[in-house]
């Protein structure tokens, strides 16, 4: 899960989605991304419920435009003894929740 939500077209997206839902084509333009990755990317952080589609309205011709949102506000990595732990601040009304995903480093 780290190195999905750690590379550049990821944490692109991640932020551009903490305040405002956008749409894929929005954020592609805002951070000069390419529209096929952006969509692939969306799509597997969608998978891990890091993001979701918080709208969907229709364009100007009647298409189906998808905005998206991030599920969370902050990140971040632990090491600790044999173990990482990976915390995630929630992006809603109460920020201090936070989600712990621990696990054992293997060798």
């Amino acid at each position: 899960m780290l190195a999905e939500i750690a590379d550049r077209i990821s944490c692109s997206i991640i932020r551009s989605t903490i305040e405002a839902a956008k749409s894929a084509c929005q954020i592609s333009l805002e951070h000069s991304l390419p529209l096929s990755s952006t969509y692939k990317k969306i799509k597997k952080l969608q998978e891990m419920s890091i993001v979701h589609v918080e709208k969907i309205d229709l364009d100007a011709n009647g298409k189906k435009v998808a905005y998206y949102r991030s599920r969370i506000r902050s990140a971040e990595f632990n090491l600790r003894g044999d173990r990482m732990v990976l915390h995630l601040e929630k992006n809603d009304l109460n920020p201090r929740q936070t989600i712990a995903l621990d696990a054992k480093v293997y060798s």
